[in-house]
Parts: structure tokens; C-alpha cells; sequence
């Protein structure tokens, strides 16, 4: 009888290396971190098909005829970036258009929109942008800055948060914005002394010009994915969860024309506005939910408007402001019923809140859905939760609420928060470390374009929170600084289960999807400031090489 066992041990393993399916790549040589806690690391992954056969060591068994061998040469090997909040086909017009995030005075502003009308001799709207008038001192602009050097153009750039924007004396006419006319709810015509406007309008004001922009034609919006797809390539990014550019129907329709001619080759989950759950309910009955390549089901609401715009809600005035508390962007009552109703409806509801009351009235909306539907996966999410009181931290957890954030955002706004908030209120700003401790879910993003979509710079402002202006070497707020490894958990495995993905991506396993990123360097081994040096190398999605750095 012990021979017989003997037998039977020495030829299981000669059966199973018959047996073993064959890759058609395998990445070897590589420094992998899996996100796998029962397998952190390895040094191969291989490949068959759009699926993971084998993550480890000793891959020479999944080696046939017609496998191909890739040396990695010891570069670090992660699980794709997912980005929780982008407004992807904004950010690929934005990558041809004009570019006013990188000047720093009135002149430069002026200067760049000069030159930018100047290599455009036509009457073309000027659109984007991406300003911030902080970087030279906080005036806003005003159309006397530039209605004599933009010609024939109507313009209209935003500031880079999305919440405020800039019109030139023709696009105020061509709107018919004057002196008498008065904002919507949720929205701000900003006139100066005389009772002129000055081209500065906020929030929901500025649909008052958004409705007479012509729309950009398919071609165009088409151009504006392949640029923004390429974009996220680059940066190892290979889904995005994309918060819409043009109320999310467009660019849905957009995405679907790209899928059905074969040029998505980027995970989508793409999101339309909250209003419009009705037509996504009717839509998803007839067209399901999609697949792993392109999907949607997700709404996306607002409360309030952002901080730089001072349109933010909160309890109490702002410092610089102290007549204004922000502005609740959607009727309050309104809101409360779409998200009931999405949600009887079993959609996944996303809601942009930046300040501290913002975020509280969201979460009781939430947790009277959650009463009235209980017992249900619905994975709701605040997109930001930027300003929290302590009490709002521990109830992301208690609520099973989705903390939706974008680390860039605390060293950018870091170099002038204080001017519009004291001290306790921004002990509750970008609390990713106090929102984990308190066992949260939290995913990373970019909200692109209002920040880069390049997860590596996400990672090192959530690790160092080092500001843009170099004034805190140490962190601000330094007590909300996390670890790599927390970071690279919420850019990847945390957004999976943030997209209802965590069985199929965010991990390196066997019969996971074969979405990874090959960076230059090992971001466990590198001091943190380090970082912004990281290239990336490789972008493989569904085991193709989406993007090999030259």
C-alpha cells in the first residue's frame, strides 16, 4: 500500500505539468506587488486571453509553442490604475485647446488667451481654460482684461474646478447677459459697481451661456476620446469612472459609437446627471448594464459647488466671505427624491459634495434610502467629501458610504485654503487618513481636468501632501498623510469595488482580468518625494499592451 501512495505523489505533479494551460505572454523578471493578501508579491503573471492564469515564480510551466516571453527586468509591476472621477471628453478637447492652468499673473493670462486667438485667426469659441486666479493673488478677471485682444471669438473659459467661469463682452451679447438679467437658482452673475456684468458667472449661472455654445460634432467628440484614451495610455490609467463633460448621454453615446468601431480599447463606467434617472431605468431595461469594457448604470448629482469658488455649503461663512455660506447647487427637495427614486430603481447613485453641510445633508438622504430600501448593495457614493465634520468621518463606515476623493486636490488647494477657512475647519479637509482609520471605503481619482489625471502624482500628494507652492515640505496637515500601499489600494482595488468590479479587477490573481502597469520605479523603495520622477512604462489592458513607453 505505500508503494501505491508513493506512486500516486511522484506522478501528480508529471499529470499536472501535462496538464497546465498554456499563456500566450507571461511577464517574467518583474518586481510585482499583486494587492493580493494571501500572495503580495511574485516576480511573473501570465496570460491567456483577456484573463490571468498565473501569478508567481515558477512560470515555466505555463511556457508552450506559441507563448510570448516578456522581461521586465525587474521594473515594479502594479494593478491597473482605475480613476474614480474624470470628465473625460472635457479633458480631451482640453488637450488641444487653450491651457491657462500654468499662468501665474494677470499678464500671462492675458498673454496666453492672445496667443491662443491669435493661431486661430477664425470666430471660433474659446472654451476650457482651466485657470485659478489664486496664483496671482485671487482677482477674478474681467472682460475689460481681454475684449480687445480676443478678435472675433466669443470666450468662455472655466476656472479649473468647474464651478465658475469667464465670458468675454461677445459671448455675454451673444448670451444676452446684461445688467437686468438675474441668475438662476444655485448660480451667480457676478457686476461690478456700475451693475455691469463682468464675465465672472458661477455654478448654475453659467448655463445660462453653456445653452448657446454649439455642440461639438461627432467627429469632433470622437477626436476628443481618441486624445483623452491615448492621455490615460500614457499614464497607466486603464479604466476610468467618467462623471460626464456633456450630461453623460452624449458622451455615453460617444463611448458606444466608439465600442461598436472598435476603437475603445479603455474601461469605461460612464455616469449621466441624476435628473435624468427615469431615461437610464428605461435605458438599462432595454440595453442591460453593459460589459467589462463599457458600462453604465450610474447617475451623478450635485449638491454644492466647490471651495475656490466660494460656492461650497457650509454651516458657517467663509473668512473671506463672510456674508456667503455657498450655494446648494440642485433644489435640496429635488435631489432627495431623484436619489430615492434611482435608488428604488437600483441604479448606483454618486453625488459631488464639497462642503461640510453638503456632505451631511447627502448622507441623510442616503441613510433615509437606505431605510427605505434596506438590506440592499447599493454602494453609494459622495464624489469629494471634501469638508467634514468629525461626526460625518465615522458615519462613511456606519452607513457603508463610498468616499469618493481626489488626492491632488488637497496640495493644490492647500496653498490658499486658509483664506477662506480657519484652522477646525480644515483639520476636516482631505481626511483620507482619519476616513481609513475609521475603516471607510475611500477611492482615489482626478477629477480630471480639474486636476491631472495621472495616478502617480495622486499617490504622492496622498503620501507626502507636499503643496504645489512648496510651503508645506512636510505635509499639510500632515497627520492625513497615508502609506503607499493605502494609496495604491484606493487607485486600484477600492475603485474595483467602487465600480461593482472587486471580483474581476483591482488584484493580481489567477482569473482576474489582465489589466497592470509597469512603472520605472518601486514606490516602496523610493523616498516619497521621489515619486513625481515615476514613469510609466507599460499599460496592459485585458493582456494587450495598450501603451509601451519608447
Amino acid at each position: 500500500m505505500k508503494t501505491v501512495v508513493y506512486i500516486f505523489l511522484f506522478i501528480l505533479p508529471v499529470f499536472s505539468m501535462a496538464q497546465a494551460e498554456k499563456a500566450d505572454k507571461i511577464y517574467f523578471n518583474a518586481s510585482i506587488w499583486t494587492g493580493n493578501e494571501q500572495m503580495p508579491g511574485a516576480s511573473a503573471i501570465a496570460i491567456n486571453g483577456n484573463k490571468i492564469i498565473f501569478v508567481g515564480n515558477d512560470y515555466q510551466l505555463y511556457i508552450g509553442d506559441r507563448t510570448e516571453l516578456i522581461d521586465i527586468k525587474n521594473k515594479f509591476l502594479i494593478p491597473g490604475f482605475i480613476d474614480n472621477h474624470t470628465h473625460f471628453l472635457s479633458g480631451g478637447y482640453n488637450l488641444s485647446g487653450v491651457d491657462l492652468r500654468k499662468e501665474t499673473t494677470k499678464q500671462e493670462f492675458i498673454n496666453a488667451l492672445k496667443v491662443f486667438c491669435r493661431l486661430h485667426n477664425d470666430d471660433r469659441w474659446i472654451l476650457g481654460g482651466d485657470w485659478d486666479h489664486e496664483t496671482w493673488g485671487g482677482a477674478l478677471p474681467e472682460k475689460e482684461w481681454i475684449d480687445s485682444i480676443t478678435g472675433n471669438h466669443p470666450v468662455f473659459v472655466n476656472r479649473y474646478d468647474g464651478h465658475m467661469a469667464f465670458a468675454n463682452s461677445k459671448a455675454l451679447h451673444m448670451a444676452g447677459i446684461t445688467s437686468t438679467t438675474q441668475a438662476p437658482p444655485g448660480g451667480e452673475i457676478i457686476k461690478n459697481k456700475n451693475g455691469e456684468p463682468t464675465g465672472m458667472l458661477k455654478d448654475e449661472a453659467m448655463a445660462l451661456m453653456n445653452r448657446i455654445i454649439p455642440d461639438p460634432s461627432e467627429q469632433e467628440f470622437d477626436e476628443y476620446f481618441s486624445a483623452a484614451q491615448q492621455y490615460a495610455f500614457e499614464n497607466g490609467v486603464t479604466q476610468v469612472h467618467d462623471m460626464g463633460s456633456y450630461g453623460g448621454w452624449t458622451d455615453l453615446k460617444t463611448y458606444r459609437r466608439n465600442y461598436k468601431q472598435k476603437k475603445l480599447q479603455l474601461r469605461i463606467y460612464s455616469f449621466v446627471a441624476l435628473w435624468s434617472w427615469k431615461k437610464l431605468d428605461s435605458f438599462c431595461k432595454k440595453n442591460g448594464k453593459g460589459d467589462d469594457m463599457l458600462r453604465w448604470g450610474g447617475l451623478k448629482g450635485f449638491v454644492d459647488g466647490s471651495l475656490g469658488s466660494t460656492t461650497a455649503w457650509f454651516y458657517q461663512p467663509y473668512l473671506d466671505a463672510p456674508g456667503n455660506t455657498g450655494l446648494q447647487v440642485t433644489d435640496t427637495a429635488l435631489l432627495r427624491k431623484w436619489v430615492l427614486a434611482a435608488d428604488s430603481a437600483g441604479l448606483q447613485v454618486a453625488v459631488h459634495a464639497i462642503g461640510d453641510r453638503a456632505n451631511d445633508f447627502i448622507m441623510n438622504v442616503y441613510e433615509e434610502a437606505e431605510k427605505v430600501n434596506p438590506d440592499r448593495d447599493r454602494r453609494f457614493r459622495i464624489e469629494h467629501a471634501q469638508h467634514l465634520t468629525p461626526s460625518a468621518i465615522t458615519r462613511f463606515a456606519k452607513l457603508n458610504i463610498i468616499a469618493s476623493v481626489q488626492p491632488y486636490h488637497a496640495i493644490d488647494d492647500g496653498r490658499w485654503a486658509y483664506k477662506r477657512l480657519e484652522d477646525a475647519r480644515l483639520k476636516g479637509t482631505y481626511v483620507f487618513r482619519s476616513l481609513l482609520d475609521a475603516k471607510a471605503v475611500v477611492t482615489f481619482g482626478s477629477d480630471w481636468t480639474v486636476a491631472p489625471m495621472k495616478p502617480i502624482e495622486g499617490i504622492y500628494a496622498a503620501v507626502t501632501r507636499r503643496t504645489l507652492d512648496g510651503k508645506n515640505p512636510n505635509g499639510w496637515y500632515p497627520e492625513q498623510k497615508i502609506s503607499v500601499e493605502q494609496a495604491l489600494k484606493c487607485y486600484t482595488q477600492n475603485n474595483a469595488f467602487a465600480g461593482f468590479q472587486d471580483n474581476k479587477l483591482g488584484i493580481l490573481k489567477k482569473g482576474m482580468l489582465a489589466d497592470f502597469v509597469v512603472l520605472s520605479d518601486n514606490l516602496f523603495e523610493i523616498a516619497p518625494e521621489k515619486m513625481l520622477d515615476v514613469k510609466v512604462l507599460r499599460t496592459v489592458i485585458g493582456g494587450k499592451d495598450v501603451y509601451v513607453k519608447k
